[in-house]
């Protein structure tokens, strides 16, 4: 038992010294661009009729801030629409992900939804891409954020079975405020 203590004891002083020289990691060119995104804002848009109901009109509200550490953008959302599904709030977070090249989108909400996109940036052109499940089927979602101005973005929201044809389902206006 002493000879076990003595090689635990040994292995912590180890584990200490490399730890101690190991740099904590910084946060890349990529996710510095996610700056943009901090700060709150304020969506505004159109939801077409289609095989989730008849459309209207949505608001939402989103405070997003840096995590310690500056990887990640955590989003507080709160939205209203006029569709009989109603209002509701979640969490959203943002990163980017230097194993697989690629931006992360992930979301959770009161009407029991999760999102998990991945995401590119182009110029001034956002593109966000996931699966969702509809039932039995699995479809393609598509959100696109062309950003306008320091303090204005308009998106768009599709979705295709296959990928290739896609359908406009919501699209509008974010401002951020000041």
């Amino acid at each position: 038992m002493k000879t076990t203590g003595m090689i635990l004891a040994a292995w912590l002083v180890l584990a200490a010294a490399a730890l101690a020289q190991m740099e904590m990691p910084k946060p890349g060119p990529e996710h510095k661009k996610l700056d943009a995104f901090a700060g709150t804002w304020t969506l505004a848009g159109d939801t077409k009729p289609g095989p989730m109901g008849p459309g209207g009109k949505v608001t939402e509200s989103e405070k997003c801030e840096w995590m310690e550490g500056g990887f990640f953008l955590v989003c507080h959302i709160d939205f209203k629409t006029t569709m009989t599904m109603g209002n509701g709030s979640g969490i959203s977070i943002m990163g980017y992900s230097t194993d697989d090249k690629s931006y992360t989108y992930r979301e959770f909400n009161s009407w029991g939804e999760f999102t998990d996109s991945k995401g590119s940036v182009e110029g001034d052109t956002w593109t966000w891409i996931n699966d969702e499940k509809m039932g039995a089927m699995t479809m393609k979602g598509r959100f696109t954020m062309k950003v306008t101005s320091p303090t204005a973005y308009n998106f768009t929201y599709e979705s295709s079975q296959d990928g290739t044809k896609w359908t406009t389902v919501m699209e509008g206006k974010a401002t951020k405020g000041k």
